[in-house]
C-alpha cells in the first residue's frame, strides 16, 4: 500500500488526539486507548483498556486546567481538519452506503 501516510503516535498524543479520542469516543463505551513510551522515549499504541463491566466505565480524574493545552491544541486539529473535509466532500462523516 504505497503513498500511505502514518502520523507519529507522538504527534497523535501531542497534539491531544488521544485525550479527545478517549474522552468523546472511547471511555464512553468503557475502554481507553493507550500508548506505551519505551526507555528510549518511542512511542507506540499498546492496547485498550476494557472496563465494560464497570458501571462507571472509564474516567478522567483530571480538571479541565490539566488538559486545556491539550484540548485546545486537539480542538484547532479538529475544526481545522473538519472544514477541509467539508470544503472539499461535502460532508464531515462519510454515511455508510446502504446499497
Amino acid at each position: 500500500m504505497s503513498g500511505i501516510k502514518y502520523m507519529n503516535v507522538r504527534e497523535f498524543r501531542e497534539l491531544g488526539l488521544l485525550l479527545e479520542v478517549n474522552r468523546t469516543f472511547f471511555h464512553p463505551l468503557g475502554l481507553a486507548l493507550d500508548i506505551k513510551i519505551d526507555d528510549e522515549g518511542n512511542e507506540s499504541l499498546f492496547g485498550i483498556w476494557d472496563y465494560r463491566d464497570d458501571k462507571e466505565g472509564v474516567v478522567y480524574d483530571l480538571t479541565y486546567e490539566d488538559v486545556k493545552e491539550k484540548f485546545e491544541k486537539a480542538q484547532a486539529f479538529i475544526e481545522k481538519q473538519h472544514k477541509q473535509r467539508y470544503e472539499t466532500l461535502g460532508y464531515i462523516i462519510q454515511e455508510l452506503d446502504e446499497t
